[in-house]
């Protein structure tokens, strides 16, 4: 199995607080994943489940079109909702809502409007579990850092500080 972060976004660049922000690669993106898709070639990836973000989306074509695997989005591999964050600059939040800034820093806090920490695990393992109950040997996920961190917490893998754009995790799993 072969977890993908998208590449870079324009609200990377902007320094906007992503979540569920629907945003594009930047043409430095789509380079990461040409480069990240050129690692994947010969790897006998059968088929791409992907977030239905549009980076993550775009990130997967990039890949599709490289290894030649089909791809399927799944709505439980998107980012978590951060709610009144979601979109906003990191200066404007800092602004409009100082407090809530804060409280983001911990991921177990629930961003007002957003979704909760306990939610989003929840939907991301949903998701999870009926990827691993399909009869593919080789997959590919296409999704974003936070999704990616409670996969690996529910297979009992380390867990990085920070998934880079692009980044591939390689995981071995034996499922029967």
């Amino acid at each position: 199995m072969y977890f993908i972060r998208h590449g870079e976004t324009t609200s990377d660049i902007e320094d906007r607080y992503g979540g569920t922000y629907d945003d594009h690669l930047t043409s430095r993106g789509q380079e990461q994943l040409k480069t990240t898709a050129a690692k994947l070639v010969g790897k006998g990836i059968e088929i791409i489940f992907c977030s239905p973000l549009m980076r993550a989306q775009e990130s997967g074509r990039i890949i599709a079109n490289a290894i030649g695997a089909p791809i399927e989005c799944i709505a439980g591999l998107q980012e978590r909702h951060y709610g009144i964050l979601t979109g906003l600059t990191k200066e404007e939040a800092n602004q409009k809502y100082p407090d809530v800034v804060h409280q983001h820093e911990n991921p177990l806090n629930t961003d007002p409007e957003g979704e909760s920490y306990d939610e989003f695990y929840s939907r991301v393992e949903s998701a999870f579990k009926s990827i691993l109950q399909t009869n593919y040997k080789t997959i590919a996920l296409v999704s974003h850092g936070g999704p990616i961190k409670c996969m690996l917490r529910m297979l009992r893998q380390n867990i990085p500080d920070k998934l880079g754009d692009g980044e591939i995790l390689e995981i071995e799993l034996d499922i029967k």
